[in-house]
Parts: structure tokens; C-alpha cells; sequence
């Protein structure tokens, strides 16, 4: 397969061969599924927590007897159905871990992505690169490489000063190859990866 390169103007400069056996993979949704909703657990804190009634402070007295008032009969204003009582069923910190097997996160990154280049959501970059740290010139690209939607500048390495660059710009974000999840592949509209990242795919598969 051969995939166009164009330059941050925009202006094709030519052509990269890939892998078909690594982005010509067949579409798993399943597979994805799977690995997207683990990577997100992964994420979650867990640390919320309520107090049932039997953890409220107060309420050890009977607040009126038991006949003749005319309400229902009550043992502790702190039963769930008063004001300032306890929670019923109430959120106690829990682990939302799940573990996936790097095989599988491995074929889901490959399928994902095989399917956004088969969407045209993939733009093949020759070198990312910026003067100086101004979100004008990264606006300049994505104006110039017509990008709609999100965005997402995938990099070869970490490089600060395009951080910096993009943290004001709410659709377009900045990620090293090392660290892209599937979760960031299907979550983002298109994908900016340079030319030596895509080679760290090529390389990785044959470690």
C-alpha cells in the first residue's frame, strides 16, 4: 500500500509504502470495543463514596413515638428517606481495572487504524515542525491540510514546543506514537502522523 506525504503547507512532497498485513487489517469492532472500554475503566478513579445509614452520625433516638401522631411510624431521622439521611445502595470506592493482553490491544490498535486510513481520516506528515511555539502556525496547518473536526499530530517524539502550541486549541491535540490508544485513534476525526512514526509501527511489529 502506498500512502500520499504532504508537507505542513500541504503540498504533497510523495509517497510512503506500508505494511498491508499491519494497516490493511480487518475491521474488529468487537475487538475495539473490548480494548476501548477497558482503557477508559483503566482511567476511572473509582473514589467516590456515600455513607449508607449505618454510617451517618445521629439519629439514635426514635424522633416521636410510635402511635398516635398521625405519620408513619420512624426508628432514626437518618433512615434514607429523610433529609440528611444515609444513601441506599451507596457508592463505595471500587477498582474498575480491566485487563487486556497486548496481543489483543495490539490487533485492535492495527484494525482501528487500518480503518481510518481506509476512511481517508489519516494524513501522512513528512516532519512536524515549528519555528517557535505559537498556535498560529499549528492553526496555519490544519487551515492548510484542510482538517475538519478534531485532530490529532502524531509525533515521532515528544516535542514541547508543539504542546505548548496546541493546549489552546480544544480540537486539536498533540500525542506521541508510544503512547496513541485505540481510544484516541477512534475518538478523533483525523489523524496527523508523521512519517517516522509510522515507521515506529513497522519497526515494533518485527521486535
Amino acid at each position: 500500500m502506498e500512502l500520499k506525504v504532504v508537507n505542513m503547507a500541504g503540498k504533497q512532497t510523495g509517497t510512503i509504502k506500508v505494511s498491508d498485513e499491519l494497516f490493511n487489517r480487518e475491521y474488529n469492532d468487537s475487538l475495539i470495543h473490548q480494548v476501548v472500554v477497558s482503557q477508559l475503566g483503566n482511567k476511572r478513579q473509582g473514589t467516590f463514596s456515600a455513607k449508607t445509614r449505618a454510617e451517618v452520625s445521629g439519629g439514635g433516638i426514635k424522633p416521636f413515638r410510635q402511635k398516635g401522631t398521625g405519620h408513619a411510624r420512624q426508628g432514626s431521622t437518618r433512615s434514607p428517606n429523610h433529609v440528611h439521611g444515609g444513601i441506599v445502595f451507596a457508592k463505595k470506592p471500587r477498582s474498575f481495572t480491566t485487563k487486556i493482553n497486548k496481543a489483543m490491544k495490539d490487533q485492535a490498535f492495527l484494525s482501528a487504524l487500518s480503518q481510518k486510513i481506509r476512511q481517508n481520516e489519516v494524513v501522512v506528515l513528512d516532519k512536524f515542525e515549528l519555528a517557535e511555539a505559537k498556535t498560529k502556525l499549528v492553526a496555519n496547518c490544519v487551515d492548510a491540510l484542510k482538517l475538519e473536526g478534531t485532530a490529532r499530530f502524531v509525533l515521532a517524539g515528544y516535542d514541547a514546543a508543539a504542546v505548548l502550541a496546541t493546549r489552546n486549541m480544544p480540537e486539536v491535540a498533540v500525542t506521541e506514537m508510544r503512547t496513541l490508544s485505540v481510544y484516541e485513534v477512534v475518538s478523533t476525526k483525523t489523524l496527523v502522523i508523521e512519517q517516522d512514526a509510522l515507521k515506529q509501527i513497522e519497526e515494533g511489529s518485527n521486535d
